[in-house]
């Protein structure tokens, strides 16, 4: 039960998490997945980060450049748009007000929570 509410939890956040992913520069997305995991977001499959990855290319929020390499498969890299730095701003705020209130609310009616 607690790792389908995780999983809930995680897909309405999972595009501004991507988005987080790309401030630092550019990125694909075995090293996005990767961030995820070290961040204790758990494992994030090929099969829902890649449709966050389209679906925030497709809004115009991150670009995507194909780069073929000299062993090896090529790799889809990934990297914000003035857009994307916009979204991430607002949503990242607005995230951060919803998280503030949910704690609030949490510590008031939790048993052996703050009064």
């Amino acid at each position: 039960m607690a790792a389908d509410r995780r999983s809930s939890w995680l897909k309405g956040v999972l595009d501004l998490l991507v988005l987080s992913c790309l401030t630092g520069g550019e990125s694909y997305g075995y090293e996005i997945s990767k961030a995820l995991t070290a961040a204790g977001l758990g494992e994030i499959k090929g099969g829902t980060l890649y449709p966050v990855l389209n679906r925030l290319e497709e809004a115009g929020l991150a670009v995507g450049e194909f780069r073929a390499a000299e062993r090896g498969p090529g790799r889809r890299y990934y990297r914000l748009t003035d857009d994307g730095r916009r979204a991430l701003a607002e949503q990242g705020a607005s995230w951060r007000e919803f998280h503030a209130a949910v704690t609030t609310m949490l510590t008031r009616t939790v048993p052996g929570g703050p009064a």
